[in-house]
């Protein structure tokens, strides 16, 4: 909204902005609930009267957008929508929590301070962000609104992302994918968990969003017909059965696309349940849903082949966060895959809005409890919080995962738990002392040993001994952030004596050689025997599971770091000399070019970037940057837990430099077409090979080509090429590679 409209103009556009909010929430039209939503609007107005946004639009246009969102597209009611609309108030203005209790009372004004963001007060050391997000959860527990509001709080943030500089849009950007589309799939808030995502990865990758959006868009027209001649038989089948229903086409997610082409390595067109459709049947008696879904299931496989290994029961075995629907695909016109998702008007709204409705049908279903499972379990790590706030955001991840298996106890009781999870994290979920004392255990009575991964349908028995002490080693063995807790507060005390020992040993041995210990010396130290932190070198060396026989060798050892390229960097077009500890100003992008002579700059071994990602520079304590792909995993993870050590990056045509990539190739084994692999290499003036493997297998062959290239430009040139020869059926860039 331009600020030059008139104070009346921009009065009676905010006065209709708070109407139509009124008309979407059914729940603030009676008579308390009007009242109590009118009083916050005229504080939150007042409150923020003559501020105004970075887009230009008046400042209370936010929380009336984010109380819109907790109205219309989540459900929340009169108290939801008050405290959504003061969400802001205490942070931002002279409004206090009493002032706030004083008109509204203790509820809403508890809601609206869990919502005010603290002030970076914490160790600049830790994530502030990390320890924000741990005392939002603390607030989290006592009332769910907390976080939802927050969601929608970030949702409309990420709506209106385009008026932030580009370094805070990638800080945000990535918070939010790390942590709050995730959360908000836990919450089974499925629309504003796949718009989050799509709207992060627009930022993060701008041009791959583009792209796959003008993909998604064209096959929709394309795929049209085809769903109309799928969809046309269906409908006939379930009117002639009596069903009342409404059925509609489902498109994919840009982010969950990208996801399937990087999991399996394919293109848009390669996905099979890109084509989807979702069935939503009326229904009057609760207890014969299931029986429905299946009914529906029976007359569409009348029609249509299933895909066995793509059929989904949900009915049957709810997620852990609520969500209830049977999923299948089915062979449809043309040899195309179609996705189909059966779900009854109950288990639509609580797909759609999540926890918000699961009140709504609270006492219908007992399944509804699993909420307040998750709540405590999250209570439980609050409880036993860990010194570093990284490290709780770590733990607090685990609980968020979107994969889950389902185990069942020797009595038959289902224990929900991520994918990946152990035998041990199995006996830590039933009690804390059972899995102190757990020394296997029996899966499908079978015998296996604490570190067994479980698949979904295992059934545990869990061996134990009263001789059986946790051990620190078992963190290895665990992915669950309750086993991780335990066995964490189980070791302290041992681990702290061993690390005492430790640092004695090393002190000691130092002092023989007239040494003092010093970052330096850890440092050489810490590369040597591959460990991350000083704490875990210590407590090896009291455990005496590493000696320091060799640490002549280590001491006098040059420091060699494998994989690193120099880069001389310039901020926007002009041109001037870096020292390497001055003040990078995170503001403005970095712009990568030949230039070596300027101080140094790595390029993260982790997923080795080239001319042409898209990559993102993380600045270290020292003012250097290492540059990330914004794909690779540590760097979506710092830019939620460290954003503001981030700064963008763009990369300049090189020519001087050559950069290290890995093609797989694969295809029908002929002669002479590893000698033909090799000549396009060749004959490729911006192409040196520097090794070829390949194996060949009942008339197949797969191999590896290291190649050092200029740019991604010129990789995808040599891709085309190598397409072209006949036998050759896949080259895909192997983009994270490991130091070696």
């Amino acid at each position: 909204m331009d600020q030059s409209l008139s104070d009346i103009e921009e009065r009676n556009a905010i006065r209709k902005e708070f109407d139509d909010l009124i008309s979407v929430c059914p729940k603030c039209r009676t008579e308390d609930g009007l009242k109590l939503v009118k009083k916050a609007f005229e504080l939150a107005l007042d409150a923020h009267k003559g501020v105004y946004r970075k887009s230009g639009e008046p400042y209370i246009t936010h929380p009336l957008a984010v109380a819109r969102i907790v109205a219309q597209e989540i459900g929340l009611g009169s108290t939801g929508v008050a405290a959504a609309l003061l969400h802001d108030v205490i942070e931002d203005t002279d409004y206090s929590y009493e002032d706030l209790e004083a008109v509204f009372g203790a509820k809403v004004a508890s809601i609206v301070e869990g919502l005010t963001k603290l002030e970076d007060v914490f160790d600049k050391n830790q994530s502030s962000q990390a320890e924000n997000f741990r005392k939002l959860l603390l607030t989290m527990v006592e009332d769910i609104r907390v976080i939802i509001i927050k969601l929608a709080d970030r949702l409309h943030n990420m709506r209106t992302l385009d008026s932030m500089p580009e370094h805070k849009r990638l800080k945000i950007s990535g918070e939010t994918l790390f942590i709050y589309a995730p959360l908000a799939h836990r919450l089974g808030l499925y629309a504003l968990k796949t718009e989050l995502e799509d709207l992060s990865f627009k930022y993060e990758h701008p041009t791959i969003h583009k792209d796959i959006s003008e993909k998604l868009e064209t096959n929709k027209y394309k795929n049209k017909e085809l769903l109309e001649r799928f969809i046309s038989p269906i409908k006939a089948s379930l009117q002639n059965a009596g069903i009342n229903f409404e059925l509609k086409t489902r498109p994919k997610s840009i982010y969950s696309t990208w996801l399937k082409m990087q999991k399996k390595n394919i293109q848009v067109d390669e996905i099979y349940d890109v084509l989807a459709i979702r069935i939503v049947f009326k229904s009057d008696n609760l207890t014969h849903e299931k029986a429905q879904c299946w009914n529906i299931y029976s007359l569409i496989t009348d029609l249509y082949k299933p895909k066995p290994d793509r059929l989904r029961d949900w009915v049957s075995n709810p997620k852990a966060n609520g969500y209830e629907a049977l999923h299948a695909t089915v062979m449809g016109p043309g040899g195309k895959w179609v996705e189909i998702q059966i779900r009854s008007e109950r288990m639509d709204e609580i797909a759609e809005r999540g926890f918000a409705a699961h009140y709504k049908y609270k006492g219908l279903n007992e399944k509804e409890s699993e909420l307040d499972i998750w709540l405590q379990r999250i209570r439980d790590m609050l409880e036993n919080p860990v010194s570093d706030s990284l490290e709780f955001l770590d733990d607090f991840k685990l609980n968020l995962f979107t994969s889950e298996i389902m185990i069942f106890t020797p009595k038959g009781r289902v224990v929900i738990l991520p994918k990946g999870a152990t035998a041990l994290d199995f006996a830590f979920e039933i009690h804390t002392h059972l899995g102190y004392q757990c020394i296997g255990a029996k899966v499908n009575y079978k015998l296996v040993p604490a570190s067994h991964v479980l698949k979904s349908g295992d059934q545990v028995e869990i061996l134990s001994s009263e001789k059986q002490k946790p051990k620190y080693e078992w963190l290895n063995m665990v992915t669950t952030a309750k086993a991780k807790t335990a066995i964490k507060d189980a070791s302290k005390k041992e681990r702290k004596e061993f690390i005492g020992i430790g640092e004695k040993m090393l002190e000691e041995a130092l002092n023989k050689r007239k040494l003092t210990t010093n970052n330096r010396i850890l440092n050489k130290l810490l590369r040597y025997f591959q460990i991350e932190k000083k704490d875990d070198l210590y407590y090896r060396l009291g455990k005496k599971k590493i000696e320091l026989k060799d640490l002549d060798k280590i001491l006098t050892e040059k420091t060699s770091k494998k994989w690193i390229k120099y880069w001389g960097l310039s901020f926007g077009t002009k041109k001037e000399k870096n020292s390497p500890n001055k003040k990078i100003d995170k503001r403005k992008p970095i712009v990568l070019n030949d230039e070596t002579d300027q101080a140094s700059y790595t390029i993260a071994d982790c997923c080795s970037p080239i001319p042409g990602d898209d990559v993102v520079g993380y600045v270290d304590s020292e003012e250097k940057v290492i540059l990330h792909s914004r794909k690779c995993p540590v760097a979506i993870k710092l830019m939620s837990s460290q954003g503001n050590h981030l700064v963008s990056a763009q990369w300049t045509t090189h020519k001087l430099f050559s950069f290290l990539a890995i093609l797989n190739i694969s295809g029908i084994d002929k002669v002479g077409i590893v000698n033909k692999m090799t000549k396009v290499i060749a004959d490729d003036q911006n192409v040196n090979m520097r090794a070829i493997n390949v194996e060949s297998h009942d008339g197949i062959f797969e191999g590896s080509l290291y190649l050092y290239i200029h740019s991604v430009e010129d990789l995808n040139n040599l891709v085309y090429k190598l397409m072209k020869i006949k036998g050759i059926h896949t080259v895909t860039r192997q983009e994270r590679i490991q130091p070696t």
